[in-house]
């Protein structure tokens, strides 16, 4: 099921929103002092292409605060605004409601990328 719900979640806005993150990542790579930032990006662009059977859990600190601070004025807006209207397009349909949940879990991280860990959730 979370592979169907991965594959629909692609079709759904799921490669918009991993396009962005990459872009991003890019970006941040050009300079030698954003390449950390860059690779947080590419890490956190495997939720934006396949969210569902993820979890996002937070361990921030006080690094973590000023990185979070500098990344929400340079990139955090732009694509947790891109998240949180295409989650909210999604969940005009009750269909597209957990596919809206998603870019809305994503619209978070983009907003607080840096102290985040994501792991996969097995079930039984």
């Amino acid at each position: 099921m979370r592979i169907l719900a991965n594959l629909l979640w692609i079709l759904c806005g799921g490669f918009i929103s991993w396009c962005a993150w990459m872009i991003a990542g890019l970006l941040w790579c050009v300079t030698i002092v954003g390449i950390p930032v860059g690779m947080q990006c590419f890490k956190l662009a495997s939720i934006s292409f396949n969210p569902f059977g993820k979890e996002v859990e937070n361990e921030g600190g006080c690094f973590s605060f000023l990185l979070n601070f500098v990344w929400f004025l340079v990139s955090g807006i732009e694509l947790a605004f891109i998240n949180f209207v295409i989650g909210c397009l999604l969940c005009i349909t009750i269909v597209g409601i957990p596919f809206g949940k998603q870019f809305f879990k994503i619209a978070k991280v983009a907003l607080m990328p840096f102290g985040t860990t994501v792991r996969r959730v097995h079930f039984a």
